[in-house]
Parts: structure tokens; sequence; C-alpha cells
């Protein structure tokens, strides 16, 4: 199996409600390899490595996030396989 790469760049109030746990979470649970992080700018970003499929339905689901974040947009962005094994938050 081909690992894939997403890059998301997740805006809207992202920070301070539980988005970082809620993704970290939802991409173990998916068999998800990478991780997320909080961004300066008030915006979190997330890099995931997988199978197609499965990576489409991480993407879906961070358009929502928890229930107490506001996602205004989720883009999309090219990413490179980092190396990561398992899923994990970071600073």
């Amino acid at each position: 199996m081909e690992r894939q790469v997403v890059r998301l760049r997740i805006v809207g109030r992202v920070q301070g409600v539980g988005y970082r746990w809620w993704a970290e979470q939802s991409a173990r649970r998916l068999g998800l390899d990478g991780w997320v992080r909080n961004c300066a700018d008030g915006s979190v970003e997330l890099l995931a490595i997988g199978e197609e499929t499965v990576l489409e339905r991480l993407v879906e689901a961070c358009r929502s996030g928890p229930a107490s974040a506001q996602v205004r947009e989720v883009n999309v962005l090219p990413g490179e396989d980092d190396g990561s094994i398992g899923f994990a938050a970071r600073g």
C-alpha cells in the first residue's frame, strides 16, 4: 500500500476548544500516521498519512471538528511523508 499524504490548515475558532485533541483522537481511530499542532496565527495545521479513502474521511470530519469549534475553512494542501509512525499532537 502506498502511503498518501494530506496537509490541512484549519481556520476559525479552533484553538482553546479541544480541536487538537479531537483531531489526534480522530486520526488515531482511523489508523492514520502524522501530527497536529496549533499555529501562531490561530489556525491548526495537520499532516496525515495513510490510505486515500481514509484521508478523505478525516478531511470531511475536520470540516466540523468538535462541538465547541467553529470551523470557517479547511485548506487542503500538498504534503510530504515525513516518516511519522502513529499520530501525535505537537506543541
